[in-house]
Order: C-alpha cells, then sequence, then structure tokens
C-alpha cells in the first residue's frame, strides 16, 4: 500500500470540482416544467395544500435540484474514490455491468 499524498487529491478535487458545478448548471437549463409536471401527481399538492402556481413551481425545483444534485455529487464522489484507490491501491472500477 503507497502512501496517501494529499496534493494529489487536492489537484484532483481542483481539476475537476467544475465538472459538478457544470453540470448542475446544464441540469437546470434543460429543466422543463412540462416534463417534471408530468411526472407528479397533482393531488399531491393538494393534500399537501399547495395551492398556488408559485408554490407549485418551487417545491418542484427545489425536489429537481436535490434530487440532481445528490446524483451529481455521488458520481463525482466515486470518481475521487477511485482516483484515492488507484493511488493508494492501483485499484480500478469494475468493467462489470451493475444488474438493476
Amino acid at each position: 500500500m503507497k502512501q496517501l499524498n494529499l496534493k494529489e487529491i487536492t489537484q484532483y478535487v481542483e481539476e475537476n470540482i467544475g465538472i459538478f458545478h457544470q453540470k448542475r448548471i446544464a441540469g437546470l437549463n434543460a429543466l422543463k416544467l412540462k416534463k417534471v409536471l408530468g411526472k407528479k401527481n397533482p393531488y399531491l399538492y393538494k393534500a399537501k395544500y399547495i395551492l398556488t402556481a408559485q408554490d407549485i413551481i418551487k417545491s418542484l425545483t427545489d425536489a429537481f435540484i436535490s434530487s440532481q444534485e445528490e446524483t451529481i455529487f455521488g458520481d463525482w464522489m466515486e470518481g475521487l474514490a477511485i482516483f484515492i484507490n488507484q493511488k493508494v491501491y492501483q485499484g480500478r472500477k469494475s468493467g462489470m455491468q451493475e444488474l438493476i
């Protein structure tokens, strides 16, 4: 096992954190109200006492952003973990496909 070099980790983060932010912005730019509304149960808003268009839009965008950020950040952290594993253990990501 090699010693973990924090300067390499810092450099990786500095070089790759922009990808996280670029994907967030791209996701927001691609957000379409009609698409998001089609995935939601309209009765849920009534049950939650969300009655105005402003409240519906805020609820939709907050949920979309939260979900999108979790996915993008998870993917980014996976890349960081693979990088560290490669540096310390000469490991790599499996080429196997997930069965879901």
